[in-house]
């Protein structure tokens, strides 16, 4: 009898994810969130704590880059404009949620958007390829709050 762990198998169903599980509900929701998601960041770009970070991850300026959205007067390295284009969706608050109370799309369409770019030209990614990894990461966080103890608690402190 062999006993798996809890991460084991965690990281097993993950890693077995393929573009064979997005069905075609999954695919038009997945859509409705980013397009919602891309709406919500571009108007959190005018606020003042996304002028902020922008201004400060200038520094981080470099050839390897991603969009910042909204701006097309500089690029930043994925870490970067994953962090600004987060912070821009969540300065709204307007970005989707569900429960135990998240905001599940604008912690990963950032990230998934900008490594998608900074991959090179001769390995681009596929839109069925970003709609998998957008996927997966809400699957991880759903899964994150689902066996979290503090998330579960959440309704009743507010």
């Amino acid at each position: 009898f062999h006993s798996q762990t809890i991460t084991g198998n965690f990281a097993k169903v993950i890693h077995g994810l393929n573009a064979n599980h997005l069905t075609d509900q999954v695919i038009q929701r997945s859509k409705r969130m980013i397009l919602d998601t891309l709406g919500v960041g571009l108007l959190g770009t005018s606020t003042e704590v996304c002028h902020k970070v922008t201004q400060y991850s200038k520094i981080y300026s470099s050839d390897l880059s991603s969009t910042i959205w909204g701006h097309l007067d500089f690029r930043l390295p994925p870490l970067y404009a994953a962090f600004v284009n987060g912070v821009a969706v969540h300065s709204m608050d307007f970005d989707d949620t569900w429960h135990p109370a998240t905001h599940p799309s604008g912690a990963v369409l950032p990230a998934v958007v900008a490594l998608a770019e900074a991959f090179p030209q001769k390995k681009k990614v596929s839109g069925l390829d970003l709609l998998l990894a957008f996927n997966v990461g809400i699957e991880v966080q759903g899964r994150l709050l689902h066996f979290s103890r503090e998330a579960r608690n959440i309704p009743k402190r507010y």
